[in-house]
């Protein structure tokens, strides 16, 4: 991957916001592993299921920090900058991601008047679309 450092912190907060909206996008998008792949597949199914707690509560929200600090610093690391300056933006897009995502989710169910897994899955693929488009933005 080749990045410059001005472009390190908008790509790693970037995916720090796809791990907002869904926490293992961001680290399956940025390692393309299987494993992390399959569990990704896995949240978007819990996702949409009536017993998943809410992504802004302690778990879910720490989970989505994590997750979105170590997708930014694999960026960064490959980028060939300190794993750092790729992990703190990316955490903080996980929080921005998590909250502005909830938000979101819930003004257009109530508003729209349309089923929660509607929307969640709308927010599934706004996910993975913005992590493809800020993976291919780098050359690779």
């Amino acid at each position: 991957m080749t990045a410059s450092s001005a472009s390190i912190l908008p790509l790693a907060l970037g995916i720090g916001l796809v791990a907002g909206l869904r926490s293992l996008t961001a680290p399956a998008a940025v390692s393309w592993a299987l494993v992390l792949s399959v569990l990704a597949l896995g949240e978007y199914v819990a996702d949409v299921l009536p017993g998943t707690p809410n992504r802004t509560k302690p778990g879910p929200l720490v989970a989505r920090i994590v997750m979105g600090g170590l997708a930014g610093a694999c960026i960064s690391v490959s980028a060939g900058h300190s794993w750092l300056a790729g992990a703190v933006p990316g955490a903080m897009g996980g929080v921005i991601g998590a909250f502005a995502g909830y938000e979101v989710r819930r003004r257009v169910v109530s508003g729209a008047k349309v089923k929660d897994a509607v929307v969640g899955v709308t927010e599934d693929l706004v996910a993975i679309g913005l992590a493809y488009a800020l993976l291919v933005s780098v050359e690779m």
